[in-house]
């Protein structure tokens, strides 16, 4: 099961994730989400369980609890959608070549 895991201090590492998690279950893997342009951490992350028993028992007690002096948000990751991210239809303006006009 992958887990969408929010609100994580700026200064909290992954094996501190892996960590929390790792007391309810085998963890696969843990990945916190760094900015690309700062390289600072985003402030939330995802861990991947393959029992999804341990990984439900893991979210119910992770959730609202504390890690690293920050109240965390623990649920279960949701599909990204088909739609999102570079390449969608979200429309915009600028530069238009075919009519070359401005905006």
């Amino acid at each position: 099961m992958n887990i969408y895991v929010a609100n994580l201090g700026y200064g909290t590492s992954e094996s501190q994730v892996r960590d929390a998690f790792a007391a309810y279950g085998e963890v696969t893997s843990v990945k916190l989400i760094i900015d690309q342009v700062s390289g600072r951490p985003k402030g939330f992350g995802f861990v991947e369980m393959p029992n999804t028993s341990e990984a439900e028992t893991a979210i119910e007690e992770l959730n609202n609890s504390r890690l690293d002096s920050q109240v965390i948000v623990v649920n279960e990751a949701r599909p990204k959608p088909a739609n999102s991210g570079f390449g969608s239809n979200r429309g915009g303006g600028g530069y238009s070549r075919s009519n070359d006009r401005r905006y």
